[in-house]
């Protein structure tokens, strides 16, 4: 299972707790009810007090990694799990097939609260994409027709995956983790056929 992860470039617990605000202000929709793993990247902060404004702020902390033994032991203390860095850095480097699984390709519109995901491959969709509904793909997302909900693709990572819809009237595109909300969308790309990428790690729209 794929998880949201929350990193830290910095120890200075006031300047995590901002960047946790501004975040959720951007795409609180997004945010709500979403489970996320704490990367403390060995800094060491007040654990309980992120902890406690992630979840104010909707986020649902499930644990903390790369943790120092006193982090560890403070995360445990406030009810988080530990994971151990090494373990994840195992299962990262496992050798990946060279054979893709096939596309997964739906008939069907994606009706509000629906998600589908399509892991280790595409996601093809010959439907429209209703507002509420949420699409995600490791590899790219297609959508003939419009895209009014969320699509997420390259979840694991993948920077070269990209998104293409008939009509781009999103809540929310993302790739490899990089999103843009509604109000990030230019008006000169809202309703029209459109392929979403990074760009020198910039995420960009592109009409077609």
């Amino acid at each position: 299972m794929s998880l949201t992860v929350l990193r830290l470039n910095t120890p200075d617990t006031d300047r995590v707790i901002a960047g946790i605000e501004a975040e959720v202000a951007r795409a609180p929709k997004l945010f709500s009810g979403l489970p996320v793993l704490i990367d403390l990247n060995r800094h060491r902060v007040d654990i309980a007090q992120v902890a406690d404004i992630a979840r104010n702020q909707g986020l649902v902390p499930v644990a903390v990694v790369d943790a120092d033994d006193d982090s560890a032991a403070s995360a445990r203390a406030c009810g988080l799990g530990v994971l151990q860095q090494a373990a994840l850095d195992s299962q990262a480097s496992r050798p990946r097939s060279d054979e893709r699984p096939a596309a997964r390709i739906v008939d069907q519109p994606v009706r509000s609260g629906q998600q589908l995901y399509a892991r280790g491959t595409d996601l093809i969709i010959r439907a429209p994409v209703s507002a509420g509904a949420e699409v995600l793909a490791d590899g790219s997302i297609h959508i003939y027709g419009p895209l009014r909900g969320r699509a997420l693709a390259g979840c694991r990572g993948d920077e070269t995956a990209r998104i293409f819809c008939q009509s781009l009237e999103a809540e929310l595109v993302a790739v490899a983790g990089n999103y843009l909300v509604a109000d990030d969308i230019a008006s000169e790309h809202r309703s029209q056929p459109s392929m979403v990428r990074l760009v020198d790690e910039t995420l960009t729209i592109e009409n077609l």
